[in-house]
């Protein structure tokens, strides 16, 4: 596949009281992002140039866990983070009492369904365990989409908040097996099938051209509910640096990068 892997290369800085120039209070031409390192981080690296061109330096720190993430935006720490869809942000301040917006959306990763221990689905037998994420919109993303190839059915109105619960018919008799994103692509020998996110999938190194199974397509309603996003602690939406970081992740010269770059795992959005 065409993934260029610059996650190595990043050496994401810490950077202390950086509210600066995006809104914050302390001036100066700073943004920093808090970012997943595949592809969000390497998208943001691309947009460094653009920005340096227009005065502003972009700090890239790559986090291994999505939680966090919030937390360094909702507490000032860090200006903006890259790495969730609009479904899981309006869950995190549901559910933790954050005050987090969505400042832009960048991206689309399809989610897809990836071979295990089986290549094809029409494999599956009793006691065959797919693995699916855990938290709460993205697994029911991922029993959506197993729903869609005749896996499972979900009891209907479950919609975005599906869980395993939801299963109504499972006429393969297999096992839903829940776990963190980030460790799903770690068990794939062990399993039949693993739904992955866009963004651990690439990191795994599959293409989701060449190796799902199956995958939500870009003309889907999917593509506008899930659209990666740079989110901010409201307020800060409209600062100049936010708005400087938006439109450069929103450039052709970006769109270019991702189209070139990520083999269908990784779309441009466009509003």
């Amino acid at each position: 596949m065409k993934k260029k892997v610059l996650a190595g290369i990043l050496t994401g800085v810490l950077a202390v009281g950086a509210l600066a120039g995006c809104g914050g209070t302390q001036g100066g031409n700073t943004i920093t992002v808090a970012a997943s390192a595949t592809p969000h981080a390497e998208i943001l690296e691309q947009a460094k140039p653009i920005l340096a061109e227009q005065g502003w330096e972009l700090e890239v720190t790559v986090f291994d866990d999505y939680p966090l993430q919030n937390e360094v935006v909702e507490s000032g720490e860090f200006d903006a983070n890259y790495f969730q869809h609009i479904p899981y942000l309006e869950d995190y301040n549901a559910t933790k009492g954050t005050h987090l917006v969505n400042a832009g959306g960048i991206h689309y990763e399809p989610y897809g369904i990836y071979p295990g221990t089986k290549s094809d689905l029409s494999e599956l037998a009793a006691g065959d365990v797919i693995a699916v994420p855990n938290d709460a919109t993205n697994e029911a993303r991922a029993l959506l989409l197993l729903q869609d190839n005749g896996i499972i059915k979900i009891r209907d109105g479950a919609g975005l908040q599906a869980t395993v619960n939801d299963i109504v018919e499972n006429p393969y008799n297999i096992t839903i097996k829940e776990l963190d994103a980030a460790q799903i692509a770690r068990v794939i020998p062990e399993m039949a099938f693993v739904v992955l996110n866009g963004n651990y999938a690439l990191a795994a190194d599959y293409s989701v051209a060449e190796d799902a199974i199956a995958y939500e397509k870009s003309d889907s309603e999917a593509a506008k509910t899930y659209v990666n996003v740079i989110a901010v602690k409201e307020g800060n939406e409209t600062g100049d640096g936010i708005r400087a970081l938006v439109e450069a992740l929103k450039s052709e010269e970006i769109a270019q990068y991702i189209n070139d770059t990520y083999d269908g795992a990784v779309i441009p959005f466009t509003e």
